[in-house]
């Protein structure tokens, strides 16, 4: 009988002949997709050595402090909200090994620290600059996500939020490797906890949220937690627009408006496992567009610059059916074993041009049959253009995510609906 891996790789090869070999397609104009954030047009930081990680990392355990300076956010809000620090803490790759991670630490001002609940937020895509760093783009103003981060320290959470690995000089991040997402996000979250100057409790109440990439990583580290963090209070998650299964989300965004976020996650598969050897297939405008995307290349570039490309262009033949990449990203998706028993919010766009909605559902599903208690809601984008139909859900579902959240935080019982 077939295995899923085998079937995944049939359909896989089947897919990609068509869309290598037909992928002149393009959905509307590339000057009519909506812009999600201003981020790339910010003022650029300066280089900074605070995140180059230490040539041996010093003894420790995953959340154990490496470094931290107190900062001060690029926008008014969080400046009166929360004191801020970032920090690099010890944390755990994909290959199981131990590596040093960065992540901002924002505390609401006054009360008493120590009673306050953590919420872990997964930051959705950035880019694979340098200066695209969650903890930088907060510094200088530019996280798109800002806001919600605004209204969970108003509502009296300490949050935490990772870069995940590979964000420093020189970057080689991970993007889209559920096995390297999940542990970043949970040893932010430790990390909060230990470093001395935020006063935070060990035992404080935990929650993990995120939309779209740190959606996956909300549900990773769900996945991760009962194993690799016992010892946290968790007590819920919420997590939209979520890019369970690798395979099911690329194949819709090849030679389409988000064909960047593609290009992206190959490049984050590629550098956290290096036999899968990307480079090995890239053609001169393929590797004219890695050193693009890592040299400036932030959400704005994925979209402006690289929407709407096949991947045919950049490669001399995909390879995304050999062994290596089929085992990786196969890894790589949800849902493989019933870990989570915490109550999970999972929603999605009905549309959804960047992270497809079928995938995601089945994600539901899935939980559902392994009998993790979650909610499932929909919000209809019917209508709306290419990457605003994946971005409005942010906005439509945060008064629900943060009732959830109070309500998880205040030990009410969860309504499931599976």
């Amino acid at each position: 009988m077939p295995t899923r891996t085998s079937r995944r790789a049939r359909r896989l090869t089947f897919a990609l002949a068509l869309t290598l070999t037909a992928c002149t397609l393009s959905v509307g104009p590339a000057g009519s997709e909506p812009r999600p954030t201003p981020a790339s047009a910010a003022a650029t930081l300066p280089p900074d050595d605070f995140y180059v990680p230490p040539a041996s990392l010093p003894d420790g355990k995953p959340g154990d402090v490496i470094r931290s300076r107190k900062v001060d956010p690029g926008t008014p809000t969080p400046r009166a909200l929360a004191d801020t620090w970032q920090v690099m803490y010890r944390s755990t790759d994909a290959l199981g090994k131990p590596h040093a991670v960065t992540a901002t630490v924002l505390v609401p001002k006054g009360g008493t620290p120590a009673s306050r609940p953590i919420v872990g937020w997964g930051p959705g895509t950035q880019g694979p600059a340098f200066r695209c760093t969650p903890s930088r783009m907060i510094a200088k103003g530019a996280l798109y996500e800002q806001w919600v981060i605004n209204a969970m320290l108003k509502a009296g959470y300490a949050v935490a939020v990772p870069d995940y690995e590979g964000y420093r000089p020189g970057p080689r991040t991970t993007y889209m490797v559920g096995k390297s997402l999940g542990p970043a996000l949970i040893d932010a979250v430790r990390a909060a906890q230990r470093l001395p100057a935020t006063r935070l409790s060990a035992d404080a109440l935990v929650a993990f949220r995120g939309y779209s990439q740190g959606g996956g990583a909300a549900l990773w580290a769900g996945e991760f937690q009962p194993d690799y963090a016992p010892e946290l209070r968790l007590k819920g998650i919420v997590a939209g627009g979520v890019p369970a299964d690798l395979m099911e989300v690329a194949l819709p965004l090849n030679g389409r408006p988000g064909s960047g976020f593609l290009f992206y996650a190959l490049i984050g598969l590629d550098q956290a496992y290096p036999e899968l050897k990307f480079g090995g297939v890239l053609n001169d405008a393929g590797r004219t567009m890695v050193a693009d995307l890592e040299a400036g290349g932030c959400a704005l570039e994925m979209i402006n610059k690289y929407g709407n490309k096949p991947l045919s262009t950049y490669v001399t033949r995909s390879p995304l059916v050999d062994a290596p990449w089929v085992a990786r990203y196969t890894e790589n998706t949800l849902g493989a074993t019933p870990k989570i028993k915490v109550p999970v919010l999972q929603y999605h766009a009905t549309q959804d041009a960047l992270v497809e909605p079928n995938q995601a559902d089945a994600l539901h599903e899935q939980y559902c049959a392994q009998g993790v208690p979650l909610t499932w809601k929909t919000y209809d984008t019917t209508g709306r253009p290419p990457v605003a139909d994946h971005l409005w859900p942010i906005q439509a579902a945060n008064a629900e995510a943060m009732t959830y959240l109070a309500d998880r935080f205040a030990d009410r019982p969860a309504a499931p609906d599976c």
